[in-house]
């Protein structure tokens, strides 16, 4: 992990709105919903085993999160609703999604559409 990269200084799920809300210590807050964290999971089962691999999530709109654990002190690993619990979301990757939310989540749902399917169950 980069020293610099900021670290958490609250993690606060929101089981009812099903978000996930991260302040880190350079001031920056996130408010991060399940789904997006779920369906950009870095798993090896979504991400694949290398570039072109992915494999796109469908159907994860009404998915929450049942357990977040610590792994160490540079991450944490989350237990979603539809059995899915094998990513380890790093400070940096969790920051990265913060950060990048709009775009990342513009190109899920170009995505989907482009393969006609659903973000519904």
């Amino acid at each position: 992990m980069n020293p610099k990269t900021p670290r958490p200084t609250e993690i606060t799920l929101h089981k009812q709105s099903r978000v996930l809300d991260v302040a880190f210590d350079d001031g920056t807050r996130f408010e991060l919903p399940c789904e997006y964290l779920r369906v950009f999971s870095p798993s090896a089962e979504v991400r694949g085993h290398g570039p072109g691999q992915e494999v796109l999530q469908v159907g994860k709109r009404e998915v929450g999160i049942a357990a977040i654990e610590p792994i160490g002190m540079y991450a944490v690993k989350l237990a979603f609703t539809d059995g899915h619990d094998t990513g380890i979301y790093s400070w940096e990757y969790l920051y990265d999604l913060g950060e990048r939310h709009d775009a990342n989540w513009a190109t899920y749902l170009k995505r989907l559409e482009q393969a006609g399917k659903s973000r519904d169950p």
